[in-house]
């Protein structure tokens, strides 16, 4: 069974990730763990990380960071993926109860932190950085228009079929609006927003972050507004939009997280020296590491690498 057999995601359903069903490297990655540099990492460890984080990251999580983690410390990882917004609102309704939780933007961790949000957050620290970009499928008839022509020309012809996130519980929804608008304004064309994108809730375009590189990949859409990480992970060629609009992800330790050794252990390897690397080859900007916010409750195991 390869390293990952055992994994199942439909949704928001939860990946349960563990180290013995490990036994060889995701055919995804290029990144064996032989071929990176030695890094000091905490002895190992044993139970559960419960993670959630952003849906864009779902791919480099599923095939890379989680097996990798899982092979250097011990801890077994129980993951969900979603948008940022949504999965903060879970945390807040208590419908869940994580150690870790990454967002695609520091904004949402602001609707956590406080005695009026219910004190689930304190601190986060930047973890890395990836621009929005159109990412198109090489089948499609609009795939030569998509090379050689305007972008948002080619998202406007009648019958593209466009895939995005749902604007109000993902953040890269949220961009992708915003950049429309932005192109608008730069055309001076108002009309364009309706034109590429109809209505913000669109139910033709929007679909669930983490179903959204498979529907493009099965051809049943001819383009979507991804990161970048996710397009290079899935060798989907891409379209810059020429605006400086992208994620930054972040990462905190939620506050009375239940497994808390496990937690620390996860940001240690996000940030060692392995950690980094991976988050290299996965195409993400690395950030340096600092804490927003309170200081005085972050963990004491972690304090040194923050």
């Amino acid at each position: 069974m390869g390293l990952l057999g055992s994994l199942a995601l439909v949704g928001s359903t939860p990946l349960l990730l563990s180290a013995c069903a490990s036994s060889g490297a995701p055919a995804s990655t290029s990144l064996p763990s032989t071929s990176l540099p030695s890094t000091s990492l905490q002895s190992k460890g044993s139970g559960p990380l419960t993670l959630l984080y952003a849906g864009s990251l779902v791919g480099a999580m599923e095939n890379v960071i989680g097996p990798a983690f899982i092979t250097a410390t011990g801890y077994t990882l129980n993951g969900t993926p979603g948008g940022s917004i949504g999965l903060a609102n879970e945390i807040k309704a208590k419908l869940v109860k994580p150690d870790v939780f990454i967002s695609a933007v520091p904004s949402v961790n602001s609707s956590l932190e406080g005695a009026s949000n219910g004190n689930f957050v304190s601190w986060y620290s930047p973890l890395a950085t990836a621009p929005l970009v159109i990412g198109y499928s090489p089948l499609s008839k609009f795939a030569s228009a998509l090379r050689t022509q305007p972008w948002y020309k080619v998202l406007a012809e009648p019958g593209f079929k466009l895939g995005r996130t749902d604007p109000a519980i993902d953040p890269k929804g949220a961009l992708t609006i915003k950049l429309v608008q932005q192109e608008a304004a730069v055309l001076h064309q108002p009309s364009l927003v309706s034109e590429v994108l109809g209505t913000a809730e669109n139910p033709s375009q929007v679909f669930p972050e983490e179903t959204l590189v498979a529907r493009l990949l099965t051809g049943q859409l001819d383009a979507g507004f991804f990161f970048s990480n996710e397009a290079a992970l899935a060798k989907i060629p891409t379209v810059k939009t020429g605006l400086n609009l992208g994620a930054s992800f972040t990462i905190t330790i939620v506050n009375g997280a239940p497994h808390l050794k496990a937690a620390e252990a996860f940001v240690k390897f996000l940030y060692s020296t392995k950690g980094q690397t991976l988050m290299k080859g996965l195409g993400l900007h690395i950030e340096a590491p600092s804490v927003v916010g309170n200081s005085a409750n972050v963990p004491k195991a972690i304090s040194s690498v923050l």
